[in-house]
């Protein structure tokens, strides 16, 4: 049966931890397996990852994606996860062909794996690693208009049962994690982007405005001294054209990190 786009943002969590059994990611554990429970199932599954940045956006067009252990200096389990997902070389064409489209100049790598982004919160969500999983990059130089570009072009993308996760973290100031100070910078971000994407008095062009300047909000450069873990969330929001139908806020090693839905 065919079924409606599903757009998620999701706060991915520090490396393999999630799937270690580290305590301070129980919350975000719980939160994406309840969602996929929420989810209509898929039929495949686009990811912009934060872990993946490229002159122009890149999609990965392997029929079986390997994976990338792109951390380090976890235990040696961290390097034997597995989630042999199948690639969707199809999905991968009709990404490129509409940015193209779109004027956005793109390419295909098929010898792009997977990185934790991506294989880390679909191991949560989807274990049986049956569902075919395709990634998109980020662009370098991290402009958020240039991500709420490729969200807008994505708009058009008609791909049937189609789910589209942005996978990067509300939250991403790494010396903060293991230090004290900055709670109320680290609140005070999360609280204006829950109200921008969730507010329903916002203009979508309004929406769109604010995270254009989203280093103006209150706490912002504390919250993301780089915004790669912020920008997969300019292009869900941009595609998605309206405020989200809902969200959470969690906590992650003791940081706010939020998650935001559009079903």
């Amino acid at each position: 049966m065919a079924g409606k786009r599903q757009i998620v943002f999701l706060s991915h969590g520090g490396g393999p931890m999630p799937l270690l059994g580290e305590p301070g990611h129980e919350p975000m554990v719980k939160a994406l397996r309840s969602l996929a429970g929420r989810l209509q199932k898929p039929s495949a599954i686009l990811v912009i990852s934060a872990h993946w940045e490229a002159p122009v956006p890149t999609l990965t067009s392997a029929a079986s994606p390997a994976l990338v252990y792109d951390y380090y200096g976890f235990a040696p389990e961290a390097y034997t996860i597995t989630y042999p997902c199948p690639g969707e070389p199809s999905l991968s064409r009709t990404v490129s062909d509409l940015l193209r489209q779109s004027g956005i100049e793109t390419r295909q790598d098929p010898g792009r794996g997977l990185d934790h982004g991506v294989f880390v919160p679909l191991r949560l969500m989807y274990p049986d690693a049956e569902i075919p999983c395709v990634q998109l990059s980020l662009v370098r130089g991290l402009s958020a208009q240039t991500h709420l570009a490729l969200g807008l072009a994505l708009q058009q993308l008609d791909y049937d049962n189609l789910l589209v996760i942005g996978s990067g973290f509300s939250f991403h100031n790494l010396n903060a994690f293991f230090s004290a100070g900055g709670e109320g910078d680290a609140q005070a971000f999360a609280h204006w982007l829950i109200d921008t994407c969730t507010n329903g008095e916002l203009s979508q062009a309004q929406r769109l405005d604010r995270l254009a300047h989203w280093d103006r909000a209150p706490g912002a450069r504390f919250s993301h001294p780089r915004e790669e873990h912020l920008l997969p969330l300019h292009v869900c929001a941009a595609m998605a054209g309206a405020s989200c139908d809902e969200h959470q806020l969690l906590s992650i090693l003791g940081q706010p990190a939020a998650m935001f839905y559009w079903y």
